[in-house]
């Protein structure tokens, strides 16, 4: 008997079974195809997310350095409200690579990582839970103490376990065009609804467009006008769901969630990659597979350590909903040098953040370096 089934090997699956099985433990992680594909994630990241993989793995991940955003309110032609730092801001990744990265990982920590499995039941009993897959047209069950959902925002465990869903699942969509660039900037639309598109340059592997909307927004349309109003034609064009707003529980008898399973995620931008691990991280220093009830130190510990970030996440995308004009002076008000960690929304309030925007709003402030 397993003491860990990992369901998923995205960045939160491989993360949990790397460091799970680097603790001694019998872990066993599926993942229903190849790891890494379908592409349905951007990979637009916060810096921190070398932290997370193994070391020399950055010069093959790294695709390129973005040192601030053009923030826009109409096309790619109206007026831009640049936010950058002297540093870098983050980094564009190879996003499969990433994966693959992390699941290799896993394996050299000891996880047993199995490609097409596909899970399709899980049955929780009085001391061992059974998962159920279909891998080479024939169907398998493993025993274990626990089982982790991290398979993404149509979680087969949290449906199986019957645990509640997010608040919300966005649509986003995301295509790629071949042409290289390099630049330093990040475009950001506030153009759709409660959400925004976005251009990310990512070096020699080309450009990423973007774009995201509640249910009921024309997703596709949209996308199709973001794209044609910067002349371009897109190919390898992906979707997925997007999770918002964690559940009230991610965990039941001998299951718990991690990662969009769970809505770890940024609310301003959708993002999960880090929150994701970050989650990961708490599970495994938390949870004793032997002993269930460790499952609400998990909750305590991943929501003590991402709960303030979620919430002003949440405040931060209200602002995307504001009237046209209110947007405008507040771009204007705040626009130039920051002092923000892309991952953090509490950095707003940091003294380096502060200082930056003493000296953007004072006459004369820096304001030169963005782009438009």
């Amino acid at each position: 008997m397993y003491d860990f089934v990992v369901v998923g090997v995205g960045p939160a699956g491989a993360r949990l079974a790397r460091r799970t099985a680097a603790a001694g433990y019998d872990v066993l992680a599926l993942e229903k195809g190849t790891v890494g594909t379908p592409l349905a994630c951007s990979g637009h990241v916060s810096t921190d997310v070398w932290e997370y993989v193994p070391d020399g793995a950055r010069a093959d991940l790294l695709q390129n350095r973005v040192y601030g955003a053009n923030f826009r309110l109409g096309g790619p032609d109206s007026r831009s409200y640049p936010f950058y730092k002297s540093e870098e801001v983050s980094n564009v990744i190879d996003r499969v690579a990433l994966d693959r990265t992390l699941a290799d990982a896993a394996r050299e920590a000891g996880a047993d990582v199995r490609e097409g499995h596909t899970v399709t039941g899980v049955e929780v009993g009085e001391d061992r839970a059974t998962v159920t897959a279909r891998t080479d047209g024939e169907t398998v069950s493993f025993e274990t103490r626990l089982v982790a959902g991290c398979d993404g925002p149509v979680s087969r465990v949290r449906r199986e376990a019957g645990l509640p869903e997010p608040g919300e699942t966005l649509h986003g969509v995301l295509a790629f065009d071949p042409t290289p660039d390099h630049g330093d900037y990040v475009d950001v639309h506030l153009t759709v609804p409660r959400f925004f598109a976005w251009r990310i340059p990512r070096g020699e592997a080309g450009v990423e467009y973007g774009l995201a909307a509640p249910p009921g927004a024309d997703v596709t349309e949209r996308f199709e006008a973001l794209t044609d109003a910067y002349g371009v034609e897109t190919a390898r064009r992906c979707s997925g769901g997007i999770p918002i707003g964690p559940p009230d529980r991610v965990t039941g008898e001998r299951v718990l969630l991690v990662g969009d399973a769970a809505a770890q995620t940024k609310p301003f931008t959708g993002g999960g990659i880090l929150y994701g691990m970050t989650a990961a991280d708490c599970a495994a220093e938390t949870v004793e597979p032997t002993d269930p009830s460790t499952l609400a130190d998990y909750e305590a510990a991943w929501r003590s350590e991402l709960r303030r970030e979620i919430r002003l996440g949440g405040l931060i995308r209200r602002a995307y909903s504001l009237p046209t004009p209110v947007q405008r002076l507040g771009l204007r008000a705040l626009d130039g040098e920051i002092g923000v960690h892309m991952d953090r929304p509490t950095s707003f309030f940091s003294a380096s953040h502060l200082r930056a925007l003493a000296t953007n709003l004072l006459p004369g402030g820096d304001r030169e370096r963005g782009q438009s």
